[in-house]
């Protein structure tokens, strides 16, 4: 096992969709410091497919994709934070977030995209105001468990696909 990697949990496409059922009908119960952290994306599956995209999430695990949910600086919305890596080379998509809803929906926007190597930006550029809601993009948050390096969440895209993200630093 890798330390540096949290441990993946064991779930069945069949799993996945029974809960994400339940928390269509139940709700999640999920709530903003629930799904705060740093989310290193593991798992994907397409829409209603109980067999996981492997080539796809391993490309995206290679290329760490995250996402990151910390508490706005500004009010009582969340801080959205969505990057990939190549190297030191880190490409990062920020902005705002809000739930919304009993499952609840996590509903979000970007501000900016940066390119950055190490601690340095390279550029940044802001991106025009936000898209209408009912364009924004989203996620459905279905369930989060564990607590610490076992921690994870699972959630459905506006497009369609079904994520498992592991908690990471």
């Amino acid at each position: 096992m890798n330390p540096s990697r949290p441990t993946r949990p064991e779930l069945s496409g069949n799993e996945v969709l029974a809960r994400e059922r339940r928390s269509r009908s139940q709700g999640s119960g999920l709530t903003r410091e629930t799904i705060q952290g740093r989310w290193r994306l593991d798992q994907l599956w397409s829409k209603r497919q109980t067999q996981p995209q492997i080539r796809t999430a391993a490309l995206l695990r290679a290329l760490q994709a995250t996402l990151a949910i910390t508490s706005s600086p500004e009010g009582d919305g969340l801080a959205v934070l969505n990057s990939v890596q190549v190297g030191g080379l880190q490409l990062c998509f920020s902005g705002e977030g809000q739930l919304r809803g009993r499952r609840p929906l996590l509903v979000f926007w970007f501000t900016q995209l940066e390119v950055r190597c190490g601690d340095h930006t390279l550029w940044r550029q802001a991106i025009a105001g936000p898209p209408e809601p009912r364009k924004r993009p989203f996620f459905a948050l279905i369930a989060r468990e564990g607590e610490g390096e076992s921690a994870w969440l699972l959630a459905r895209g506006r497009g369609g696909g079904l994520a498992l993200w592991l908690l990471g630093d």
